[in-house]
């Protein structure tokens, strides 16, 4: 089916842009833009110069890899919290997941993906050197695997337990409070807060 043609140029390229987004198509897409236009320019550019501002001044943190506007993110700053205990993720949304459980008061370390051959993703693409450097410098009493309970994060679990095990007193995973095949960041937070306070030891098999 042949897409209409719109009106504008303008109006083309912003749909076609806003289109891009994960889930968004392009009848999605033209009526966001659409919105945007009814609003007043003032509020409507606020939007403009958030994206941005978050595209020029976000970066990721040195220590963790969380998204911050600092060279260090807000957790890791945070000396009231647990530093020898390490949260491994996938990503800032398992992070934001397991921070609103309001369950863990330790520090975290995101990966930025998981091991995925048929999607092209191995070890190199992931933090992982930075993970076995923070093991090897700081004092880690505790790691703590918290990714999807799928094949891949498995997968990837049992890579880091390789990389790692010997070098810290316990490497743990979360209970399986998860179904497998769960992503953490469906979870409801009270599965998500049990799974992490019954956490178990990581076998690595």
């Amino acid at each position: 089916m042949i897409e209409p043609q719109l009106p504008s140029k303008l109006l083309e390229q912003a749909v076609n842009e806003m289109s891009k987004l994960p889930g968004v198509g392009r009848k999605t897409a033209l009526r966001l833009i659409l919105h945007l236009l009814r609003e007043k320019k003032p509020e409507a550019a606020k939007l403009g110069e958030s994206l941005t501002t978050l595209v020029n001044d976000i970066q990721y943190c040195s220590v963790c890899n969380n998204i911050t506007e600092n060279e260090v993110c807000d957790i890791c700053a945070d000396q009231s919290r647990d530093h020898s205990t390490i949260c491994v993720v996938e990503d800032i949304r398992d992070l934001l997941a397991i921070e609103n459980t309001q369950q863990y008061r330790g520090i975290y370390h995101v990966l930025g993906g998981i091991i995925s051959p048929i999607d092209g993703v191995g070890p190199g693409d992931l933090t992982i050197n930075l993970l076995k450097e923070r093991v090897a410098n700081d004092d880690v009493q505790e790691i703590i695997f918290a990714l999807p309970t799928t094949m891949e994060g498995d997968t990837t679990n049992y890579y880091l337990h390789k990389q790692i095990a010997g070098q810290v007193e316990r490497i743990t995973t979360l209970a399986r409070g998860l179904a497998f095949g769960d992503e953490l960041q469906y979870a409801d937070e009270v599965t998500l807060g049990r799974s992490l306070l019954e956490r178990i030891d990581y076998k690595g098999n």
